[in-house]
């Protein structure tokens, strides 16, 4: 069963995984609207290591969602580069699974245990026992074994979410894109589902790119933080926010920490200024 999970030591890895698994060079993205052509992201670039909980920071409006599509390969970029393993971003590929925040995309005639299981039979990545192997043992790992016959209808929100991630895991995707997928959760389920994300990330170690416009959020869930402006997005900083998680909530530091990035999103003089006080660990501006 250990050869489903995708989690590594380093001791273990080839030469080229310890390279980058995504490399997004001077990525401008535009789209159309009935009136102009919108530039989304303005020559991103960023680099996800094995393993990173990589979160994409900004303000609505700042193309992050349209990044994260682009690395999808949903939308091509009008200059730069994405790469994936050294291969260029084309197209859509069973090597990247995106996690949207609708959980409502779950067939509702499809049973839990089919739900995680459509993907892999669908892409032909594994044949049906196989598949039924896979999806129990990631149902497991998010707490959903007992369900695997439930409908969908059945679920609560948090639990649909499980579902969702326990899907997407099963593909073993080079890289989990999460858009703001706890945005339409309440507040309690939403803490919950953050929680348990980083306990399933903790066991299988598998290398996510997560989008949120929440500070909050983004230092709870990430160890790297990608801070974007106001659109067009461009990258304002760099953030490593490995040692905050959920037992920071509420802490002098974490507080300190989420104001500062505030002045860093949105007040380009201050916070150009307050850079080398704002005690990160490690932090690069990129103003």
């Amino acid at each position: 069963m250990n050869a489903l999970l995708q989690g590594h030591t380093a001791s273990t890895l080839a030469p080229e995984a310890l390279q980058p698994v995504l490399q997004v060079q001077q990525v401008s993205l535009e789209y159309r609207t009935a009136q102009r052509v919108v530039r989304a992201t303005h020559e991103v670039s960023f680099e996800v290591d094995r393993a990173d909980r990589f979160v994409l920071l900004g303000p609505s409006g700042c193309g992050k969602s349209t990044l994260l599509k682009s690395v999808a390969g949903f939308i091509q970029p009008v200059a730069g580069q994405i790469r994936l393993d050294g291969a260029e971003v084309r197209e859509p590929g069973p090597d990247r699974i995106v996690v949207f925040q609708e959980f409502d995309q779950l067939p509702p005639w499809k049973t839990v245990k089919q739900n995680v299981m459509f993907p892999l039979l669908a892409s032909r990545t594994l044949k049906r026992k196989e598949a039924e192997e896979r999806a129990l043992h990631y149902l497991e790992k998010v707490g959903l074994a007992a369900f695997a016959d439930a409908y969908p209808h059945t679920l609560s929100g948090g639990m649909k979410a499980r579902v969702a991630i326990a899907r997407a895991l099963a593909m073993q995707p080079k890289i989990l894109l999460m858009d703001e997928p706890f945005a339409a959760l309440d507040a309690l389920t939403r803490r919950k589902m953050q929680e348990e994300l980083l306990q399933l990330w903790q066991e299988v170690r598998f290398t996510l790119l997560f989008v949120t416009h929440s500070i909050e959020e983004a230092l709870i869930v990430g160890n790297r933080i990608l801070l974007l402006s106001p659109h067009p997005g461009r990258v304002r900083a760099e953030i490593n926010s490995e040692r905050f998680d959920l037992h920071s909530l509420g802490g002098v530091d974490f507080q300190h920490s989420a104001q500062r990035i505030h002045r860093l999103l949105f007040d380009e003089e201050s916070g150009a200024q307050s850079a080398p006080s704002l005690g990160f660990g490690d932090i690069r501006i990129a103003y």
